[in-house]
């Protein structure tokens, strides 16, 4: 039998120990800053430290079947609830800051290592009912949904289309004579796919249709529908209900999908908050349409901090694991140095820590702005919607493909043992990818951010007030030409804007030419795509900087900060607005003149950032504070015992729990003795 055991260290590796030890701050600083405040940090490692006490081994769902991995989720996400539930009433009866905020995000993760088969079940299916539905209609469906007397999920995605929801192709019919809506899904493509929880898990979802009436369509809709028996939690009759099948990643999300047949529901089922059916069938339209979008607004928010928290979990376990992999001597003759010593390391490892934190800096304010926008609608103020939609759209896809791609690039600067199951790495590229299309497919959201900045563009010309977050287009189409070139920060974003308002007002003229030219709206915005995609990926970029400059410059915390800190912040303020630069060279070129010696001089900067940023990594990775039971990573642990961890791993597997594996018998011993007869003839 082999052996199964491996002992790990009790002590830190030395390679990492000193990393640590020549750091020039506190990581706890890092930690404040990146993380909000002190108090944050030390509620949140209180927590852990009763979260993780008794978690499963997270390598136990990666060795199960199907159904096993699915029943595994859920046993976790009702520990989780349970756990979360219990300190939150303790420490804050009534509040949310513990639950349901933690089911989602690292500690999410950590509790529920298959995937959260009641992520849509907190995040949308209860947020819709309390912020679409009327106070009865909380009162019968909301509150039992957020103590889970039931389970729901949101179904709105659909086999034949998605994130263009006037293409949906359910119907709700409404019938006076009964006060019902009928609920159908007519063709194959109508079927909802894709909700979480829908598969296995939930008995009640959120469905939306378009809305009949005398068959005149009144557009989407959400009605509330049970689709299995509370008790049995059988498919109730009408109810078409089960599982999509694997997946490239959170297999223990349980994706579903829904077909409804002539299924009835009474009038009160429609969310009735902000449009109307009355019992006659007069219907009553929302005072603003975005207002049955505001639930996806919330998880675009979402999806921004949680994707930037990814690629700070991957950067950080590559970053570890960069500084204890020795390999390829610099001079010859000389011992393999650390990977990390190599620029080509450091240019993989070191800029995907700034975007970690550039991305988590931007998608903080987001979701600061998102709840002003809340309290303000629920004061009937809906002005700021616009700008939230737009601003949730462009962060939701320039964060979700940069994390992509970084923890993808990350992936590859551990060599082969990034692409074992044991680093992680994977888990978290697959969960971060799948951020590109769910919510707003990345290239749909980029043509509608392209669209509202043709608006922007009309409102320059007119002279027009702009939205906060859009005031740079007058600014920069005010001063005509770009000031002189100075290469200071503030220079690098003004580039930035001046390459954005240059490319929108480009788009806006092939756009403009088009229509002239007779084509209808729908035909030019089409045949525009590639300069509106363009002009929106920019309007991101500059968000994303300019956030990230006045953070560091003249952030609220800025007096607080120790001057080492300080200057690592401005290190990595500084990588990132070069790298951003040199993204974007071709764009910036364009509409900026900037001479071969200036670029020049960028890259000087960008390397002498790489060698100032290269002795703080560790430090700086250290202060995103995450948890060994987070990063669940061989490579990245907090020890640096990679190759233990990484053995332990491989011995775990279970075709190494027996010295003979079945097939041998089975297949593979007949397979040879039959060729070893047939060389003997």
């Amino acid at each position: 039998m082999i052996n199964n055991k491996i002992e790990i260290p009790k002590t830190v590796n030395p390679d990492l120990a000193i990393e640590r030890k020549n750091a020039s701050f506190n990581p706890d600083e890092m930690a404040a800053f990146f993380w909000g405040r002190q108090e944050i940090v030390q509620m949140k490692r209180m927590i852990e430290d009763e979260l993780y006490s008794d978690l499963d081994d997270p390598l136990d769902h990666e060795f199960a079947s199907y159904e096993e991995m699915a029943s595994l989720a859920v046993k976790h996400a009702v520990k989780a609830t349970k756990k979360l539930r219990a300190i939150q009433e303790r420490i804050n009866p009534g509040g949310s800051e513990v639950y349901p905020t933690l089911m989602g995000g690292p500690m999410g993760a950590a509790l529920m290592p298959a995937g959260n088969p009641f992520a849509v079940h907190i995040v949308m299916f209860t947020r819709a009912l309390k912020g679409q539905g009327t106070p009865e209609q909380y009162e019968k469906f909301g509150r039992r949904a957020d103590n889970c007397e039931i389970i729901g999920t949101y179904a709105q995605t659909e086999l034949g289309h998605g994130t263009f929801l006037r293409g949906l192709e359910s119907r709700a019919d409404y019938d006076r004579k009964t006060q019902e809506f009928i609920l159908n899904t007519p063709t194959l493509t109508s079927y909802k796919w894709w909700p979480g929880g829908l598969g296995q898990t939930c008995n009640y979802c959120i469905f939306v249709a378009q809305l009949f009436i005398d068959n005149e369509p009144k557009g989407i809709q959400m009605f509330v529908v049970q689709v299995r028996d509370e008790e049995t939690h059988k498919p109730l009759p009408g109810v078409h209900v089960g599982e999509i099948g694997k997946k490239l990643g959170m297999n223990g999300v349980n994706n579903g999908f829904l077909g409804l047949k002539n299924y009835r529901v009474p009038r009160t089922n429609m969310l009735m908050k902000n449009q109307q059916v009355l019992p006659d069938g007069t219907f009553i339209k929302s005072p603003v349409s975005q207002l049955s979008y505001f639930p996806m607004v919330y998880v675009r928010c979402m999806v921004a901090i949680g994707n930037a928290l990814m690629l700070a979990q991957a950067a950080t376990v590559v970053t570890r694991y960069s500084c204890v992999r020795r390999q390829s001597p610099i001079e010859e003759d000389q011992p393999e140095p650390k990977v990390l010593e190599h620029l080509t390391q450091q240019m993989k490892v070191i800029p995907e820590i700034a975007t970690a934190i550039a991305y988590r800096l931007a998608a903080g304010n987001l979701h600061l702005m998102y709840n002003e926008t809340a309290e303000a609608i629920n004061r009937k103020d809906f002005s700021r919607l616009p700008e939230l939609h737009a601003l949730a759209c462009i962060l939701k896809v320039s964060c979700s493909y940069d994390s992509t791609y970084g923890i993808e690039r990350l992936r590859q600067g551990c060599g082969g043992h990034g692409y074992l199951t044991a680093a992680n790495l994977g888990n978290l590229f697959a969960i971060a990818t799948a951020a590109c299309t769910y919510e707003g497919e990345n290239s749909v959201l980029y043509l509608q951010v392209g669209k509202i900045l043709m608006k922007v563009w009309s409102d320059v010309l007119e002279g027009a007030k702009l939205m906060p977050t859009m005031a740079y287009f007058t600014e920069c189409n005010n001063m005509g030409r770009f000031p002189q070139w100075t290469g200071t920060w503030d220079c690098l974003v003004k580039a930035l804007q001046f390459a954005c308002v240059g490319a929108t007002r480009v788009a806006h003229k092939s756009y403009s030419a088009r229509l002239k030219e007779g084509q209808s709206q729908p035909v030019a915005v089409n045949n525009t795509a590639l300069e509106l995609t363009k002009a929106a990926e920019l309007h991101g970029r500059v968000y994303v900087a300019s956030n990230f400059y006045e953070e560091v410059i003249n952030g609220p915390t800025k007096s607080e900060r120790s001057p080492q800190f300080q200057k690592v912040l401005e290190n990595l303020l500084e990588l990132h607005l070069i790298q951003t630069f040199f993204r974007h060279l071709g764009d910036i070129l364009r509409f900026v003149p900037v001479t071969e010696n200036e670029i020049s001089a960028l890259q000087v900067r960008l390397e002498e950032a790489l060698k100032k940023l290269r002795p703080e990594a560790v430090a700086i990775t250290d202060g995103f504070d995450f948890h060994d039971k987070v990063l669940s990573s061989a490579l990245g642990s907090y020890d640096g015992n990679a190759y233990h961890r990484l053995f332990e791993a491989a011995l775990k597997h279970p075709l190494n729990q027996k010295d003979v594996p079945d097939f041998f018998e089975k297949h593979l011993k007949p397979f040879m003795k039959e060729n070893a007869q047939k060389a003997k003839l």
